[in-house]
């Protein structure tokens, strides 16, 4: 497994033999927020963190092919496949999951994009502990990319999927980017990935 760094490439393909199937794991902590019992009675001191994982399927010029999100799971390939919604940020491992089938992506798919936001808003200054991984289909995990960054904003472009002569190169972004969700997002998007 290789850990990644901000802006740092891998090839999946040196890293497990036979790629068709992958899982992308994306995961985050609330910050434990420091408050009474009657600051909790009263809604304050609330540790849940909504954050939603999403993908993009774009072309070699950076032209949305499709989205995969909370409200739409499934891309119309039928390649990539997303869990569903973690409402909270609690527990460990993995929060949401992202499946692809590499080999249904249609052929004009150059790149898909992972991105993480806030729909209600709650900034990255709420979240702790944020990482991006990329397992095999033998459950080998091949890449992680934990995020250190925080701040005031509300999306992540955190990590990228590239075609690259027949094999894929995961690049690790965590590029902060304003926008509740993965439509708002979009420029940000073409501009951190698509080289």
């Amino acid at each position: 497994m290789v850990s990644l760094t901000k802006n740092q490439t891998v090839s999946l393909s040196k890293q497990s033999s036979a790629i068709n199937q992958l899982h992308f794991g994306l995961g985050w902590d609330p910050i434990k927020k420091k408050g009474g019992l009657l600051s909790k009675m009263f809604g304050g001191g609330s540790d849940a963190i909504d954050l939603d994982a999403g993908c993009v399927l774009l072309d070699k010029d950076g032209n949305t092919i499709d989205t995969i999100w909370f409200r739409q799971l499934k891309s119309r390939c039928g390649a990539v496949v997303h869990s569903g919604d973690n409402l909270t940020g609690e527990g460990d491992g993995d929060d949401e999951v992202i499946l692809v089938a590499l080999a249904k992506l249609p052929a004009q798919v150059e790149y898909l994009a992972f991105t993480v936001n806030s729909f209600r808003g709650q900034s990255f200054n709420d979240v702790e502990n944020a990482f991006c991984r990329v397992v095999d289909q033998a459950n080998k995990e091949l890449a992680r990319y934990g995020l250190k960054e925080q701040g005031a904003h509300t999306g992540i472009v955190i990590a990228s999927l590239r075609r690259n002569n027949g094999q894929w190169d995961f690049t690790a972004h965590g590029k902060a980017c304003s926008g509740r969700t993965i439509d708002d997002m979009h420029a940000d998007i073409v501009a951190t990935v698509v080289r």
